[in-house]
């Protein structure tokens, strides 16, 4: 007859082998593809941080990470997906700062809740933001635009990836900070933008510096300036809006990388390693030319950098007088 003791034995084994399971099938993360949400079109540069991280996990974890590409909404389309995606690490999302920051104040109604819906697991750059300009003569620095403003209240157009993006929060913090009134003409991505100032539909652009970079290089476009307190690292011939005469429009751009709410701490763990290494190393100097910098020493948890600039954000909205969506 079985004894107490040896009844025991089998039970404590299979109590084991349940414990253990779930950590195990974490470790083994990823077993299958991972798709990347970008809610912005290819060609930007949060696209292009996308792509970069997504190669980087999969030489690194060995499953592909491919991203898919969902526009439009000023990121209301793509980020629900995620929201309500399941919370095992195989729908990621890398976002700008304006999808889970001012949105919140841009919109009456989300369809997803910045911070309570996400996991963020970490923020990957930093981007200046940079106004640049076609008409280099009309346009030479940041004295003639603000006086070009003046002159023609709600004349001056200015593009930006969306309501809600940093261009827009920029072309907000412009008018109040300077009481210049400018025209918003908002678009579906940052590289639409871009082009239709190259065409001239537009006068200008409050872009994040890589976006801006290569047709800077190339001559199709002119930097009045950039707006940070010292110039960028990787475009030091720009000078500041403050150097230009234009004082306090100071803004900054970042991306993350962020997964459901509920993810495991373990799988959210081995991606900020992956990508911590990526950013330290091999992928450094190609960000730094492509005008980004890694956002590696930052000491701020990325949910907390987030509940912080909703706070921040929706202050300079109301100030602005922008009513709602």
């Amino acid at each position: 007859m079985p004894t107490t003791r040896s009844l025991f034995l089998p039970l404590a084994a299979l109590c084991g082998l349940l414990l253990s399971a779930p950590a195990s099938a974490q470790d083994a993360y990823p077993s299958r593809p991972v798709k990347v949400v970008v809610a912005l079109p290819a060609g930007g540069s949060v696209d292009m941080v996308a792509r970069l991280v997504s190669q980087q996990l999969s030489a690194d974890l060995g499953q592909p990470f491919v991203v898919d590409n969902r526009a439009g909404a000023s990121g209301q389309i793509g980020v629900p997906l995620v929201a309500r995606a399941a919370p095992d690490g195989y729908t990621l999302m890398v976002s700008p700062a304006s999808f889970l920051t001012t949105n919140k104040s841009i919109f009456k109604t989300l369809p997803y809740n910045p911070e309570t819906d996400f996991a963020p697991v970490t923020k990957l750059v930093n981007q200046a933001m940079v106004l640049v300009v076609r008409d280099k003569a009309r346009f030479a620095t940041a004295a003639k635009v603000l006086a070009a403003a003046r002159a023609a209240p709600g004349m001056l157009t200015y593009a930006s990836s969306g309501d809600g993006s940093p261009q827009h929060l920029v072309g907000l913090l412009f008018e109040s900070r300077t009481g210049a009134k400018l025209l918003h003409v908002p678009y579906k991505g940052g590289a639409p933008a871009i082009t239709d100032l190259i065409g001239g539909q537009v006068d200008m652009v409050f872009a994040p510096l890589p976006e801006a970079l290569p047709h800077l290089k190339g001559g199709k476009l002119h930097a009045v300036g950039v707006l940070s307190d010292k110039r960028a690292v990787s475009a030091p011939d720009i000078p500041t809006l403050r150097e230009g005469g234009i004082d306090n429009v100071v803004l900054s751009a970042w991306i993350g990388l962020l997964a459901p709410a509920r993810t495991p701490q373990a799988v959210l763990d081995k991606l900020d390693r992956s990508v911590k290494t990526l950013l330290r190393g091999a992928a450094k100097a190609r960000l730094l030319e492509a005008g980004m910098e890694p956002a590696t020493e930052d000491a701020m948890p990325l949910a907390q950098v987030i509940a912080q600039e909703i706070r921040l954000h929706a202050d300079l909205v109301k100030a602005a007088g922008l009513v709602p969506q």
